[in-house]
């Protein structure tokens, strides 16, 4: 992307023009047209678009330059000193209108994008700028009106209506040079010329990715979201921040009748205007027919099924409505009752990463001086708690040393364990750019996922053996002398013990474990140490793991012996997976730490939140996400076992590894109080359910991958009697006996907001509401008002006791469970491009739900003719604690022997699968391996209604489906 100048930031030099008659100051290398912008000076111009590379092919913003002979186009020339340039000459307005009057002769007799309140604008740009140029189409023209193209409306979320197509090619170059998808073409010559996906595939064929980008970037309305053809006016905007991922794109909702009937990307500093499917197309979650709207109560006598069958549609058979003041009653004073009844260490609590900072922030809040414990967790147990472990432990944050946009200064990019373009679509177009530019991607993943097709190298090793193969390219390192001598003496510690301990791990003994060539490990690690600025990037494939802190530890030390961290274009980033999970463990939802990652052990932290909390606290660490499962099913007689929960914006009843177990847990609590705004399968096995309110429906902070702290606005208002999530929580907390005051608009956010910046000011002092209101988004650490904050950490020491980095050695520990016979592939779990976390929000949400309707099962094409199966049969996963059945579909980047299953789908839940083997240190399940079988038909096949094994056909799934 060719980012906004920033003279202050480069340093340019500037030159001086006259533009009409008037000096003009440019910046150095600035075109006339972005010039003449800055100076309020309007020149025609329709391919021309902020942030894409100038293309010149519209010549609309042609102007005259004296001494030169032909008009040029000013989007695309530079301006040069002492140059006097003509925007507005005779000339210079006559080639001008000729063209905007030849497009316009093109057109149809309808238009299907407006700009501005202005109706008769039917054209989008086109009409604007015609109508400010005074510009008509004179009838001989019109007769030349070429055949109009066929609509497109093959895609769920899109429309491709080319008669309105100037072929400005503004889609080309968003599809191409911003979102490098290279999905839309140019095609054929003269008048025949036009715009295709892939191979004139229509569009809901080819291989878009939904993302949206050309729709964004299309003056006229050639491509448009379905649901917006037609008047453009909408009552209102508000701008906010996408509540998916970790990337935190920024984004203005357009609403109408308080409803978001679209959604469009701002240039935030995550984002650029950039966007993937989900936050352009998935926002209609929150108007859901599903959405909780009134406050229930279990019926008296009706059991909880924890086998997950009842149908969420009909709760009112499990459920009474009841008024907010008895729901809460009900809620707090059972909750209050274990407690008296049972000591304090009987209650926890799961919080959400779905939520806002002042959520996590009152959640964590109430559990420590509600319940009396620090029984309270959130997702990042299940993402990456084992790479926040050995972050704290090494470098002592457990938080991002650079932003992900920073891979511009990186000469190689090594993308561990993560699956960007599904996971992190944003954050992979950077990724894809930094390719282009010329940066050596490696992609090390057991699958070769889309990045493939963008990576200098790639290292598919065998599932389970990170720590080999990061340790053979530590040795490599070492071995070969290409350790940074320096950066080791000055800022690391353990360095010996390191070194020692990689002595068994070359290249050539890793190589059949790892299944990479030792050449391939020597080169990369070669290429590493020696490229001028290196980034790690990795996901959950390095974290979920019973050696997740190990594959982490791994990571650290080789970005450390090469110097490889504290500069721009070198650093650790873990990409977060969902819109908070930076933001609510900052916050202090997490068992062992205070807010800001003060150990709940430490005395002297103990002592300042007892101080300003005004309340005694258990300084003994809660259990984590999958711990309190086990604690649930304790015996009587233990006096740690939990026997209530308050749970908000979670779902362990989908995200929880070993489902059966969980569920079984779940029921089997004497009280459990939902908070959430659907009936999700946890809210099932509630006693009381809450209902609250979604993202766009509240006022509140978030905390994306990259530490900026961002504010997101209220949209519309909750449905029925749904209520804010913070007024919830107050209102619980003032039930269980909590003193809290909380005043102003929206619950009091920004009081919490300042309570929260207290308790965190060793990152967020400087980051106030009213900073927050007016520049959206600032980054942390940020220490004062004045101070911009620091997107690189680490250049001069590490917030270790020593500020030295502590290098960790790492030994191979296998996998819990190892293939068997019986069970002889590997399953490996994960997200999908259309649907996030446990599907409740993006299976609600009809056009993600559209593209991407059927839960599947991956497996490579080799795998696919052992078992005799071919795409789109059903199939039996089974592994030694559940079985579903599931759609096949071929990926041949899936390696042989080994399964990929998304989490997302209820029906054919992958977590029924999953081991609940934890990581000692990060006590992270290990999602990402287990031991399965696959059977084509099998008994699970033959319970959901498909027939006998022999049974099995395409006609009988389609029509099940």
């Amino acid at each position: 992307m060719n980012a906004p100048v920033n003279p202050q930031e480069l340093e340019l030099q500037t030159v001086e023009f006259k533009l009409d008659g008037k000096t003009i100051i440019a910046y150095d290398g600035e075109t006339i047209l972005k010039a003449a912008k800055r100076h309020g000076i309007d020149i025609p111009h329709l391919c021309f678009k902020d942030g894409y590379a100038p293309d010149g092919n519209c010549r609309a913003c042609v102007v005259e330059i004296n001494g030169e002979r032909t008009l040029a186009p000013s989007c695309c020339r530079n301006a040069t000193a002492g140059m006097e340039v003509k925007a507005q000459s005779e000339r210079a307005v006559k080639s001008q209108k000729l063209v905007l009057e030849m497009l316009l002769s093109d057109m149809p007799d309808k238009g299907y994008k407006w700009i501005g309140d202005d109706e008769s604008m039917q054209f989008g740009e086109l009409s604007s700028w015609a109508k400010q140029m005074d510009v008509t189409v004179r009838p001989e023209l019109k007769a030349l009106r070429r055949a109009q193209p066929k609509a497109d409306i093959s895609h769920p979320a899109m429309a491709v209506n080319l008669d309105t197509c100037i072929q400005c090619n503004r889609c080309l170059r968003g599809c191409r040079d911003e979102q490098v998808n290279d999905v839309i073409g140019y095609a054929m010559r003269g008048n025949h010329s036009e715009i295709v996906f892939d191979l004139n595939d229509p569009m809901g064929e080819s291989t878009c990715v939904g993302c949206g980008e050309c729709v964004q970037a299309c003056p006229t309305g050639a491509l448009m979201p379905k649901g917006l053809i037609g008047s453009q006016k909408v009552d209102s905007k508000v701008d906010s921040v996408c509540p998916f991922c970790g990337v935190g794109c920024q984004i203005t909702y357009n609403i109408k009748d308080n409803v978001i009937v679209s959604v469009d990307g701002r240039d935030g500093p995550a984002n650029h205007n950039r966007l993937c499917v989900k936050g352009r197309f998935g926002m209609d979650y929150i108007h859901s027919p599903q959405r909780l709207t009134k406050p229930l109560i279990r019926k008296t006598g009706v059991p909880k099924d924890e086998t997950a069958s009842q149908d969420p549609n009909d709760w009112s058979s499990i459920f009474r409505e009841a008024t907010w003041e008895e729901a809460l009653d009900v809620a707090a004073s059972k909750l209050k009752g274990l407690n008296e009844k049972y000591g304090r260490k009987v209650l926890a609590g799961f919080g959400s990463a779905k939520g806002s900072n002042e959520e996590a922030y009152l959640f964590q809040k109430l559990v420590r001086t509600g319940f009396g414990n620090n029984n309270v967790d959130h997702c990042t147990r299940l993402c990456h708690a084992s790479s926040v472990a050995a972050l704290l432990e090494g470098v002592g944050s457990g938080a991002v040393s650079n932003q992900v946009n920073d891979v511009e200064n990186s000469t190689m990019i090594l993308l561990i364990g993560s699956n960007p373009t599904v996971n992190h679509p944003v954050a992979a177009t950077w990724f894809k750019n930094a390719a282009k530019r010329g940066t050596k991607v490696v992609l090390a993943d057991p699958r070769v996922t889309q990045m493939g097709k963008h990576a200098w190298r790639i290292m598919q090793f065998k599932p389970d053996t990170d720590v080999a193969m990061l340790n053979a390219m530590i040795y490599t390192i070492i071995e070969e002398g290409l350790c940074d001598q320096e950066f080791i003496k000055n800022r690391t510690s353990n360095f010996e013990a390191l070194k020692e301990n990689v002595k068994g791990y070359s290249p050539e003994l890793m190589a059949p474990i790892c299944g990479i060539p030792s050449e391939t490990l020597r080169e990369v690690a070669r290429e590493f140490a020696t490229t001028k600025s290196a980034m790690i990037l990795w996901g959950m494939g390095i974290s979920q793991h019973v050696h997740g802190t190990d594959n982490a530890r791994c990571l650290i030390a080789l970005s450390t012996i090469a110097g490889q961290i504290g500069k721009p274009g070198s650093g650790l980033h873990p990409l977060r997976g969902q819109n908070n999970v930076q933001g609510a463990s900052d916050a202090g939802l997490i068992p062992m730490m205070f807010p800001n990652y003060q150990r709940v052990d430490n005395a002297n932290a103990h002592d300042w939140f007892e101080k300003f909390w005004r309340t005694p606290l258990e300084s003994k660490p809660g259990y984590t996400v999958v711990e309190i499962m086990e604690k649930i099913l304790a015996a009587d007689s233990d006096p740690d076992k939990i026997r209530g929960m308050y749970i908000m914006g979670e779902n362990p009843a989908m995200s929880d590894p070993d489902l059966n177990h969980a569920r079984h847990a779940l029921a089997s609590l004497e009280h459990l109080v939902v908070q959430d705004i659907f009936m999700t399968e946890t809210a099932l096995l509630a006693d009381v359910v809450l209902p609250a309110s979604a993202w766009p429906e509240k006022v509140g902070t978030v905390s994306n991958t990259d530490r900026m702290v961002q504010m997101g606005k209220r949209a519309i208002h909750p449905p029925g009697e749904a209520k804010p999530d913070l007024w919830i929580l107050q209102e619980l907390a003032k039930r269980m006996g909590l003193n809290w005051k909380y005043a102003g608009p929206d619950s009091g956010v920004a009081e919490v907001f300042d309570e929260m910046r207290q308790a965190m000011h060793a990152a967020i002092k400087g980051i106030t509401w009213d900073r927050l209101e007016r520049e959206s988004s600032v980054t942390y650490p940020c220490l004062s008002p004045e101070d911009p904050g620091r997107p690189i950490v680490f250049n001069d020491a590490f917030p270790t006791a020593d500020g030295k980095v502590k290098l960790v050695p790492a030994d191979i520990i296998p996998a819990n469970e190892r293939p068997n016979d019986e069970y002889p592939f590997v399953l490996i779990t994960g997200r999908q491009l259309e649907h996030w976390h446990t599907g409740s929000m993006t299976r609600r949400a009809t056009i993600l739900d559209t593209i991407e309707p059927m839960a599947t099962v991956s497996l490579c094409g080799d795998d696919m003719v052992q078992l005799g199966v071919t795409t789109g049969d059903v199939v039996t996963v089974a592994s030694r604690r559940g079985t579903i059945a599931i759609h096949v579909r071929r990926d041949d980047g899936t390696p042989r022997g080994a399964i990929f299953i998304p989490f997302a789908y209820y029906e054919a839940a992958a977590n029924l699968m999953t081991n609940s083997a934890l990581d000692p240190f990060g006590k992270i399940p290990e999602f990402k391996y287990c031991a399965v079988s696959v059977v084509k038909g099998g008994d699970a096949a033959v319970k959901l209604g498909y027939g006998t094994n022999d049974e099995i056909s395409s006609d009988k799934v389609a029509a099940h489906t």
